[in-house]
């Protein structure tokens, strides 16, 4: 008995001390500061660490663009940010639930509960084979509505009516990752070169993805209608389907990619939900040649994309027009490229958050977050070519720094986003160790 005792003592103490050492931690931690080096404002939004925002594509925010959602760890759940008094409040925990994104028009969040998925093995052994029960909940009332249980696949997206989800399964389970992902980092890969020595994080991913893709695992797109829950399978491939998103406007238009190295695949189409126009959105030239992490931008219109000519040398933000195919091709100096771009909601600026030297572009100066404006290349004395209309309209790219990020590791990418109003881009950061989700002002910081 007296040994229980101390062993229950014992373990309350560890506690305590974690506890206290995590308080620690999160007391560090700045809320709010003025970046010495760009003179713009950041603000920590999450209170707890182990949070983070949203994949860059997808939505956070309210359709009245007042709160954001975003995860939150310890216990695991889903919270709001007001995005007007920057309050943090919990609004569900459950050990395995996985945030999706928020509802275009409704006031839920879609959310995921997978059984194991709060150990972190989950996505990285089983490629979701099995089932997943999918949420919606009211981030005011926190009222909970049961949408559907989908027996395998994972949930991509969700039509701009609200009416269906769209996802995609293998018919057999992958293992692309190598272990269990670290609490800082965003994917686990691991390799060997042809020297039998380990191969970088960046490397490593390459070697991985292209094993996938080689693998041809047979899969299926599919649809699950919101009120009956009834699932229905769209297109079948064995390439494989990956970054699927809906247009935020046309409820019936989707655009997905074949995954695996860029510079293999022909990676961006579209395609309308009864499986008609399947359209590839950009056709490769040149060998090496790379084009992905393609987003729509808020009219539905237009389709971004990081575009590389070659890969690692040339490098610019593509675009194409859905209606019109006028294409626009945006060229920006290596240490601008970013790991993810992103449009603002009035469509006047661009937003990146930069990359460190074992990525693509092999960056000298590139941690940072940057917003960029576009600047056509006019036609010189206003004489066109006859064909002006029909050809690539050159753009340059004008990048001003809005957060220092050296102190960031980029096995965690920082995704992002800009606030509705346009005056804010929201990141997440491992900067001061644990990762947390900041928001830097667009406008300078006022001086005083």
């Amino acid at each position: 008995m007296h040994s229980m005792k101390s062993n229950h003592a014992f373990s309350y103490l560890l506690l305590t001390l974690a506890l206290f050492a995590t308080s620690s931690v999160a007391n560090t931690i700045p809320k709010e500061w003025i970046d010495e080096t760009t003179g713009h404002r950041v603000v920590r939004l999450s209170e707890e660490p182990g949070s983070r925002s949203l994949y860059f594509h997808q939505n956070g925010y309210s359709a009245q663009g007042d709160k954001m959602v975003i995860s939150v760890d310890n216990p695991r759940g889903i919270a709001t940010v007001d995005l007007k008094t920057f309050e943090v409040r919990r609004l569900y925990e459950h050990p395995d639930v996985g945030l999706l994104f928020m509802g275009p028009k409704s006031r839920n969040v879609y959310v995921t509960q997978i059984d194991g998925a709060g150990d972190g093995k989950v996505v990285a052994k089983n490629e979701l084979q099995q089932p997943t029960t999918v949420l919606a909940i009211n981030i005011d009332s926190g009222e909970v509505q049961h949408i559907a249980t989908v027996p395998r696949g994972k949930i991509h997206s969700i039509n701009t009516d609200e009416t269906l989800l769209i996802g995609a399964f293998a018919e057999r389970a992958y293992q692309l990752e190598s272990g269990p992902r670290h609490a800082r980092f965003e994917a686990r890969y691991e390799a060997v070169g042809e020297d039998g020595k380990p191969l970088t994080f960046a490397e490593a991913k390459e070697v991985r993805i292209n094993e996938r893709l080689e693998a041809r695992i047979p899969m299926q797109m599919f649809v699950v209608d919101i009120q009956t829950a009834k699932q229905s399978t769209i297109y079948e491939a064995t390439d494989w389907l990956n970054h699927i998103q809906f247009s935020p406007t046309d409820p019936n238009k989707i655009m997905f990619c074949h995954e695996g190295p860029w510079h293999k695949v022909d990676r961006i189409w579209t395609m309308n939900l009864d499986g008609s126009e399947r359209k590839k959105m950009h056709t490769r030239t040149m060998n090496m040649e790379i084009a992905g992490h393609e987003f729509f931008d808020a009219s539905g219109e237009r389709i971004f994309y990081d575009l590389q000519t070659p890969r690692g040398e040339v490098f610019w933000l593509a675009s194409i027009d859905i209606k019109t195919n006028e294409r626009v091709w945006r060229h920006l100096p290596r240490d601008w490229w970013s790991v993810h771009f992103n449009i603002a909601p009035n469509g006047t600026m661009f937003a990146g958050d930069g990359g460190d030297n074992e990525m693509v572009a092999r960056a000298k100066d590139g941690k940072w977050i940057y917003l960029f404006e576009s600047e056509p290349v006019r036609d010189v004395a206003g004489i066109s070519a006859p064909d002006a209309a029909a050809l690539i309209k050159p753009a340059v790219l004008k990048a001003k720094k809005l957060v220092n990020m050296e102190n960031h590791d980029y096995r965690l990418e920082p995704n992002v986003t800009f606030t509705p109003d346009s005056k804010w881009v929201v990141f997440r950061s491992n900067m001061h160790g644990p990762v947390h989700v900041y928001a830097a002002e667009v406008a300078p910081a006022k001086k005083h």
